[in-house]
């Protein structure tokens, strides 16, 4: 790799990073983020917090886990301590649950999570059913 490849790839780790940094995240942003996380250049969880039916009719290729919101009693606890030190994104249909989930994270204290705004229905990346 020559140098000016090194520095490229530098920058776009960067800038990958900065987009982590937020407390939120676009559609075109995640699209992005994901691709590059195939190619090994970042590192998040992408967390689904729609129920099974929602996520079964269709859910963003890249999620890594399914989370339903009805279930937090269940989840939230074991997740927040296991991904202290990763990022984490939350998605659902709008953005609207993964928002609600992401404000608990933050308020007790973790520091590395996103909301998806807009949710699967502004994703125009792969979806699997």
């Amino acid at each position: 790799m020559d140098h000016q490849s090194v520095v490229l790839f530098s920058l776009e780790r960067h800038s990958l990073q900065q987009i982590l940094e937020k407390d939120h995240i676009g559609s075109g942003e995640l699209e992005s983020i994901l691709k590059a996380r195939e190619e090994g250049k970042i590192d998040f969880l992408l967390v689904d917090v729609r129920e099974d039916m929602e996520y079964e009719m269709g859910h963003i290729k890249g999620v890594d886990l399914l989370k339903p919101t009805s279930l937090f009693q269940q989840w939230g606890q074991e997740l927040f301590e296991s991904s202290k030190d990763k990022y984490v994104i939350f998605t659902c249909r709008t953005g609207s649950r993964s928002g609600q989930v992401q404000q608990v994270f933050v308020q007790n204290g973790h520091a590395k999570t996103l909301n998806h705004i807009g949710g699967i229905m502004s994703y125009r990346g792969e979806v699997e059913k």
